[in-house]
């Protein structure tokens, strides 16, 4: 027989392996630029501040009609993301016939509901404002308390609330801060904050007691007619030769 004869068999060429592609090192991230902390007032620069507030409004007053302390808490709380103007056309013809917590519980919420129902989260502010009634009634006596805890504990009222009731109704020296009063803290540098307790505390800490009656009131209008949100009216403002932000165009 004739003898087989195997060929070995053929083994493949080595692929040579790809090399890997070296990664590019990632663009660092820019640092942050960091803000440069403002000069802080001086006393004698934030009296000279509300001297000219005093000097040009003498007895500012709140724009959120009432009659008694009772409609006071109670436009207050309906104000919450809500305008004042808003609030006062709702609540004129409201507290004709409900400005005591028993006048209110006797309307009910459902008619309650119709004369507020051009403000803003209506239906939750009329449950609260007929639950405060009833314990306005059923704990304080029918009467608004005069302690920012007891305001608090209240449905619907905030220490925001608690603080402009304590100012406007019982004359106490507190600072409330809305979104103006935040705003024109920050802006200015007079009390720079992350959260409006920050502010208020900044605040309280800085004006002299001469002011502190009306100081917020003053604040509020600063923010609300002259140091505006988007277009701040830097050329007809009373302390832009004293105020610290650096984008003001005076």
């Amino acid at each position: 027989m004739a003898k087989i004869t195997r060929k070995p068999a053929s083994r493949k060429a080595a692929v040579p392996k790809k090399k890997a592609k070296p990664v590019a090192a990632k663009p660092k991230a820019p640092a942050r630029k960091t803000l440069k902390a403002t000069r802080p007032w001086t006393p004698a620069e934030v009296h000279e501040v509300f001297s000219r507030f005093r000097k040009a409004n003498p007895e500012p007053k709140g724009e959120l009609e009432h009659v008694n302390p009772f409609t006071l808490l109670v436009a207050v709380v309906l104000s919450a993301q809500a305008t004042d103007a808003g609030v006062n056309k709702a609540t004129r013809a409201l507290f004709e016939v409900a400005d005591t917590p028993q006048k209110m519980l006797d309307l009910g919420e459902e008619r309650l509901r119709d004369y507020i129902k051009t403000i803003g989260l209506y239906r939750t502010k009329a449950k609260n404002v007929i639950a405060l009634s009833a314990k306005l009634l059923s704990e304080f006596g029918g009467q608004v308390p005069r302690t920012r805890a007891e305001i608090e504990s209240l449905p619907g009222a905030g220490r925001k609330t608690a603080n402009v009731v304590l100012n406007m109704a019982f004359g106490e020296h507190t600072m409330a801060v809305d979104t103006h009063v935040f705003r024109v803290g920050n802006r200015t540098g007079l009390a720079p904050g992350k959260t409006p307790l920050e502010v208020e505390l900044g605040l309280e800490k800085v004006i002299p007691a001469e002011f502190m009656l009306h100081a917020h009131h003053w604040l509020i209008l600063h923010g609300r007619y002259t140091c505006l949100a988007r277009k701040p009216r830097c050329e007809v403002c009373l302390i832009n030769d004293l105020c610290r932000w650096p984008e003001k165009t005076v």
